[in-house]
């Protein structure tokens, strides 16, 4: 009988010793197998002290319930007699619901955690061989596997040993369970074990002696004929007891499994044959394997079968390990292997992925590996399997910052050991972190925080992740400036060869310049000094990530020599995050930014103001450019100020541009590539506009005052007109004036051609900024035909002579400077010749078919690929752009969408009136884009202009990461160009030819 009050009282008690369930908890405490010891204060106490006490308790009924009458009393009697075992066994019971599932079917195996001599301490190989020694059979082999498992679990969540020693154990139990499988699979073939020499070899984590409660064990294996045996009957022989000792460890029983055999990094994978003789695989390490290959075997170890081959197989692979790191784009190679294993992580798991993340732990693995290669080579000490091992040697030789391997260090066991209790619950394969309150409670207390574990273990968990990401960036490239730079008394440094190694595998083509631009930055006691030796880790991995990072750090110590001293300068750059991104960004892009930076250093403080980076309206410029003007004594010093509006300007759009098509790491690249292509020339073709107006100004300012004798209008046309200028574009132009009353038609003819040439001369003047071409050979009668002509004049000419293609080429004709009033009458004037009335007739469209055919025959540049050129080639901006002015020129006088002189304004007005069917406008649009996008990629990287992808490999490798390709993708870029060039060829065909 309860008595009153008692219920509440155990209540309120179960509830103090963290139980989440008192009720459920208090009918277990009744279960008539506890009834000797359900009153012991100390039971509940031990209880409360386990990561998850509900599932503690439930683990404990069903043991007791499942032990024999005769087995129970020494079961509870040691339980309450002795903390050791208390402890281990209630921390096993509640960390994992499936070793709990192990002692209810075996109920006596809790024993193995009874005796605690010396050797149980810190067990080893032959401990764990003995233990696994009676299975002759898969099933007997998991009941002892998971016998030796309890007893590592013990040990782990009770702190016997640390998360380094657990999975050490966990490797050593997995290589003492590989021999028995060998053992079981040979005794049941003795014919095939006699006929070869079978050797299993560790890799991943079993082979570097830091395996996981449940990983998959990834092995290769060796194999040779027994002497006097056939070789092919050998490894057939061999591949027959290999694939045996693989079902053995992965087929699921009565008992379940142990955990997959993976044998898929040997050579080929598993296209591969599972069992190769050693000179098999060395002939194919030395001719086939990729880079990913070599780091793989950084953690190959013999761990079973024949010890004599598996160590010629490790002696043998070594030497062509520690040469990787010489073969060509080995970092990259590497790098971007982790990158696809990010992309590939899905996206609802990749805030929770714990192993394949950013900021986890394969980040620190990749880095560590990474050094290992690089220095290895010369290092020995470096060459371990162990990733914290290996962590420890490279900072004990100055490889990586004391600091930085002390914080790596202490995240990487925070991770590991999270992983390793979130696989221990279920004995399941899984690095995802829970999303349910009860599994992170669980998870939280079994790491010891108490008191709010899902909050602590969240925030050390992301504190943790945050240091991982962090250094993982940084770890390759600060102990760069230690080689460099002077150092605390006792620290150990990179040697300067040891720093060149590291540059040239970074990808930097010049390494003993670029070690002398790190003396000339981090040297020294200076402010400066110690803030350039704060900030060059990170951008020397940002310098890295391109495809030039010699330019990169030479642009940066150029930058720096010219501003180094000015205090807003560094404090930019140390203070706001995205600056020096950005700036690293637009260094290592290419030659136009920082040709441009160059000219005027304190354009750099664009780079950290959030709205730096927008493009300015056509008023701001018009107003600046003009006032800059005035102010100047002279025509040419007007210009100048003008030029170097434009220049900033120019720089402006092009660091925007870099940005968003690189991305950051606060920000992603721009996905819509319309809008790069839009805003670029938006912005190209406003500021040039503004520069021509302050030409304008200032020609007629020092010849005439204020009045000209003439009204006068500049004209854009081309790309000028339709605001799709590029970097290396000229303007195209049309001149028109118009006298004033009373002024001679001879005198006003004079005045316009004099403000032309003063115009042309101003903005040609050798000076620091780039030059403005002013082209006007699309005028009527060409090359031919004066350069200036009175509205009179224009519409006589159009009346009588004007040609198809002039009609065409005013499509995109739109007043930029002059006199507002006669820019629009001029355009009323050609308005009825480009957009005609009814259309064009027959013979109109065959002359302009006619001509476009002509030009593709004649205008393309010899030699020359026609699948690659972006402006005359096969779906480029030709092909589109004709097609897009064929269907203004016939519909325009209908449609008045179709009145703009931007190219894609007009294409989605064609598809908006059923012109042309969505998919071929999508189509039209993305190669016109694209195109484009590779002009602009080409100034950008080359610092001129040029219509067709680069031939030098690294300037094609720059157009590439511009474009979103990773390196080494430079073939995939361009077939993809090629493909969709095709496909728009293939609309052109049908919409402008007709065919």
């Amino acid at each position: 009988m309860t008595v009153p009050g008692r219920r509440s009282s155990t209540f309120i008690r179960l509830l103090r010793s963290g139980f989440t369930d008192p009720t459920a908890a208090s009918r277990l405490l009744d279960a008539e197998a506890l009834a000797a010891v359900r009153t012991d204060p100390v039971l509940l106490d031990a209880l409360g002290a386990t990561a998850d006490p509900d599932l503690a308790l439930l683990g404990l009924v069903r043991l007791a319930e499942a032990q024999t009458p005769e087995d129970l009393p020494l079961l509870l009697d040691t339980l309450v007699a002795a903390k050791p075992l208390r402890d281990r066994l209630l921390g096993v019971l509640g960390a994992s619901e499936a070793l709990a599932d192990h002692l209810a079917r075996h109920p006596r195996d809790w024993q193995a955690l009874v005796t605690y001599e010396a050797a149980d301490l810190h067990p080893g190989l032959p401990e764990f061989e003995r233990g696994l020694a009676d299975a002759h059979d898969p099933v007997a082999l998991r009941v002892a596997y998971r016998r030796c498992l309890l007893s590592i679990a013990a040990r782990d969540v009770c702190a016997t040993i640390d998360v380094a020693q657990t999975a050490a154990e966990l490797a050593d139990l997995a290589t003492a369970t590989l021999r028995a499988a060998l053992r079981i699979a040979s005794a049941a073939a003795p014919q095939d074990a006699a006929a070869c020499r079978l050797a299993v070899i560790a890799m991943g984590k079993c082979g570097g002696n830091e395996l996981n409660y449940v990983s998959d064990v990834d092995v290769i294996f060796v194999g040779e004929a027994a002497p006097g045996t056939d070789e092919g009957k050998g490894i057939q022989a061999a591949t027959r007891l290999a694939s045996h000792l693989m079902r053995i460890c992965s087929e699921t029983t009565v008992e379940g499994t142990i955990w997959p055999v993976d044998a898929n990094l040997r050579p080929e994978g598993r296209n591969g044959p599972l069992v190769r003789t050693l000179a098999s695989h060395l002939a194919y390490y030395q001719r086939w394997a990729k880079t990913w290959e070599f780091q793989a075997l950084l953690k190959a170890r013999a761990v079973a079968g024949d010890p004599e081959l598996g160590a010629q197989y490790v002696e043998a692979i070594t030497p062509l390990v520690w040469q990787a790191a010489e073969r060509e784009n080995f970092v990259a190679d590497v790098q971007k292997m982790r990158r696809r294993v990010v992309d590939n992580i899905p996206a609802s798991q990749i805030d929770r992925e714990l192993k394949l993340g950013p900021g986890g732990l394969r980040d620190v693995e990749f880095a560590v590996q990474l050094l290992q290669l690089v220095h290895g080579r010369s290092d020995t000490t470096l060459r371990s399997g162990t990733t914290l091992d290996a962590l420890h040697a490279l900072a004990a030789g100055g490889y990586v910052g004391r600091a930085d391997a002390a914080q790596l260090h202490d995240a990487y066991r925070f991770l590991r050991a999270m992983e390793h209790r979130i696989q221990l619950y279920r004995l399941r394969r899984t690095h995802l972190v829970p999303e349910d309150e009860s599994d992170l409670r669980r998870l939280g207390r079994s790491m010891g925080l108490r008191t709010e574990p899902v909050a602590e273990l969240n925030k050390a968990w992301r504190r943790h992740a945050s240091v991982v990401r962090r250094l993982h960036e940084k770890l390759f490239y600060r102990p760069l400036l230690d080689a460099v730079a002077q150092l605390a008394p006792g620290e150990t440094r990179l040697s300067p060869a040891a720093a060149g190694q590291r540059l040239e595998a970074l990808g930097y083509a010049d390494p003993a310049s670029a070690l002398r631009h790190l003396e000339a930055l981090a040297s020294g006691v200076s402010r400066k000094a110690a803030i350039q030796r704060t900030l060059l880790p990170v951008l020397l991995g940002w310098f890295a990530d391109s495809a030039d990072p010699d330019a990169g750090l030479l642009g940066f110590r150029k930058v720096s020599d010219a501003l180094g001293k000015t205090p807003w300068y560094l404090r930019l750059l140390r203070d706001e995050g995205a600056a020096a991104e950005n700036l690293a960004r637009v260094l290592s892009a290419g030659r136009l930014a920082p040709d441009l930076l160059m000219r005027a250093p304190e354009a750099v403080a664009l780079l950290g103001d959030p709205e730096g980076l927008q493009p300015r309206t056509h008023e701001a410029l018009e107003q600046e450019v003009l006032a800059a003007v005035g102010r100047a004594d002279s025509a040419e010093a007007g210009v100048a100020a003008a030029r170097g509006v434009r220049r900033r300007e120019l720089f402006r759009t092009a660091a925007a541009d870099i940005i968003a098509s690189y991305g950051t790491e606060d920000s992603p690249a721009e996905k819509d590539c319309g809008a790069l292509v839009d805003r670029v020339g938006d912005a190209v073709s406003e500021l040039t506009a503004a520069t021509v107006a302050g030409a304008l100004r200032a020609a007629v300012r020092d010849h005439w005052g204020e009045t000209l004798p003439t009204r006068f209008a500049v004209i854009g046309v081309g790309r000028f007109g339709g605001h799709e200028l590029g970097y290396g574009s000229d303007a195209d132009v049309l001149f028109v004036h118009d006298p004033r009353e009373g002024v001679d038609e001879q005198e006003a003819a004079k005045a316009a051609q004099t403000v032309i040439a003063e115009m042309r001369r101003l903005l040609q003047l050798p000076t620091a900024d780039p030059p403005l071409l002013i082209d006007a050979d699309l005028r009527p009668e060409g090359r031919s035909g004066p350069l200036v002509r009175t509205l009179a004049s224009y519409a006589a000419y159009y009346r009588r002579w004007s040609l198809t293609w002039e009609s065409q080429a005013l499509l995109r004709a739109e007043p930029v400077a002059g006199d507002t009033d006669l820019g629009r009458t001029f355009i009323d004037l050609i308005d009825p010749l480009r957009y005609p009335a009814e259309g064009l007739g027959e013979d109109a469209v065959r002359e302009i078919r006619r001509l476009k055919a002509r030009m593709e025959s004649e205008r393309l540049p010899r030699g020359a690929d026609p699948t690659l050129h972006t402006k005359l080639g096969r779906g480029g901006l030709s092909d589109v752009e004709w097609t897009v002015q064929l269907l203004q020129m016939r519909h325009a006088w209908a449609e008045p969408g179709l009145r703009t002189t931007r190219t894609r304004q007009a294409l989605a007005a064609a598809h908006a009136a059923g012109l042309i069917p969505t998919e071929e406008a999508q189509t039209l649009d993305e190669a016109w884009v694209l195109a484009t996008r590779v002009r602009n990629a080409v100034m950008l990287v080359r610092g001129r202009a040029g219509d067709t992808f680069p031939t030098d490999a690294r300037e094609l490798a720059a157009v590439g990461r511009y474009l979103g390709y990773p390196e080494g993708r430079v073939g995939e870029m361009l077939d993809d160009y090629r493909r969709t060039t095709r496909r728009a060829r293939a609309v052109v065909d049908d919409l402008f030819y007709g065919s």
